[in-house]
Parts: C-alpha cells; structure tokens; sequence
C-alpha cells in the first residue's frame, strides 16, 4: 500500500534553511567582527610604533638644530677672535710700517724738495709738495721706485704756483705703500693669496759658509764623500847665506899667475 506524507515538510524544510541562513549570517557578523578588531588593533599598534618612531625623530632634529645653533655661535664668535687677531696684527704690523715709512720718506726725499702734506688712504700715500725744478720730483720719484716701502709713484700735478722763488714749483704725487718682498701685480698692486693677505717672495737660502761641518746623516755616519780641507801653504825656506872664497895666493900650486 503507497504512503502518502500528508504533513507540511515544505514548512518545515524552509525553517530549516532560515536557521541555516540566520546561523552562516551570525557566524559571518562574528567573524567580520573579529577581523574588524584585529585590523583596528593592528593598525592602532602600527599607529603607535610610527608615533613613537616620528617622536625619537623630532627629539634627534631638536638635538641636532641645537647643535647647529651652537655651532653657528661658535663659528660667529670664532669669526669675531679672527677679525680681532687680524686686527692687532694689522695694528702690530703698522706700528713699525709707519717708523720705516716716515724713515723711506727722508731717506728718498732730494734736495731741493720739500713736503708740505701726507694723506694715507689704505695702502694709497698722497704726498703734496714743492720743488725747485721737474727734475727732482722724476729724481724724487726714482728713489720711491728703488724703495722697498713705497712702489707705483703716479704724478698727477705739478704747476708753477705760490710766492716762494726757491721753490716755485707744487706737485701732488701718489704712491702704494708696501714691504720689501712683498709680490706686486702689473697694475703695481701687491698680489693677494687664498688667506686675503699680501704674498711675499720666497727668501733666497743663505750659502753655507766654508767652515760650517757638513750635515751628518742617518745612523750617525759620516758622507761618502767630503772634500778635504785645503792645505796650508808650507812656510818659505829661509835664504843660505854663502861665504864668499878668499881668492888664492899668488905663486901657489895650482893656482892663477897674475
């Protein structure tokens, strides 16, 4: 006999796959729900590592702008001692530039000339003066030529002016003072180095004199090859004085007739 299911399993079946449903859909909520959390705890420790990391580096630039900021006090006040030190040794400089300057100035000056003004403008020395004649004043200016303080004379006036009849003449002479040794540029400007300074020609080596020793060498030994020391001249021989021979009698042996 054929059984016939009489009951409402349609019903049933689809309230059997709504609680499959709902439950796959909690299951689903719970698991994005941790992985939401672990995501947020993750990135939050990410957060707070780069936090951390950007907080060491903002502490290093604070130290290290500190530090510039003592460096560039440092390198100012550094700065300042230079130009102090370059000052007193321009100062200590001028002190004796000045004696030989004033010392050139009557030793190169003619007879025949007289100055009547000096202006310093830097290394530019403006002389003003009056002469008997243009012949001095190119006299004048060939001695401050040959002068190892004073170099570049440029005349730039000189006229029959004044009352005075011994010395008619008034000139205006401008020159650059300098040192011996000092190198000049063409333009007869002294030449300038790396530093700012003035450059100075290299000193010649003194000869080494005759009777200095020779250098010793490494180790204590002597040079392979020392020229000997000359030889003192042998002392004359002092003249022989010879007796002169009585001659021989006459009418001896062997000797002459008269």
């Amino acid at each position: 006999m054929a059984k016939v299911n009489l009951l409402p399993w349609r019903s049933e079946r689809r309230k059997a796959r709504q609680k499959e449903f709902f439950l796959l859909l909690g299951i689903s909520a719970a698991v994005a729900f941790a992985l939401g959390v672990a995501g947020s705890v993750f990135f939050s420790y990410q957060i707070d590592g780069q936090t951390s990391r950007n907080a060491y580096l903002n502490d290093q630039i604070s130290q290290l702008e500190a530090k510039l900021t003592e460096i560039k006090d440092l390198q100012s006040r550094k700065a300042k001692l230079m130009r102090r030190k370059d000052a007193i040794e321009e100062l200590q400089t001028d002190r004796s530039r000045m004696v030989h300057l004033f010392d050139e100035l009557v030793r190169t000056i003619p007879e025949g000339v007289r100055l009547t003004s000096i202006k310093q403008n830097g290394d530019k020395l403006t002389l003003d003066g009056q002469t008997q004649s243009n012949a001095r004043v190119s006299a004048y200016m060939r001695n401050i030529e040959a002068s190892g303080w004073m170099t570049n004379p440029d005349l730039s006036v000189i006229e029959v002016k004044g009352d005075d009849k011994t010395l008619p003449y008034t000139f205006d002479l401008t020159l650059t003072l300098t040192k011996p040794g000092q190198v000049l540029g063409p333009d007869g400007k002294p030449v300038l180095g790396p530093d700012g300074k003035p450059l100075m020609a290299p000193m010649a080596a003194p000869a080494p004199s005759a009777t200095s020793p020779a250098p010793a060498l490494p180790g204590g030994a002597a040079p392979a090859s020392a020229a000997p020391a000359p030889a003192a001249p042998a002392p004359a021989a002092a003249p022989v004085k010879t007796e002169p021979k009585p001659a021989p009698a006459a009418g001896s042996k062997g000797g002459a007739t008269p």
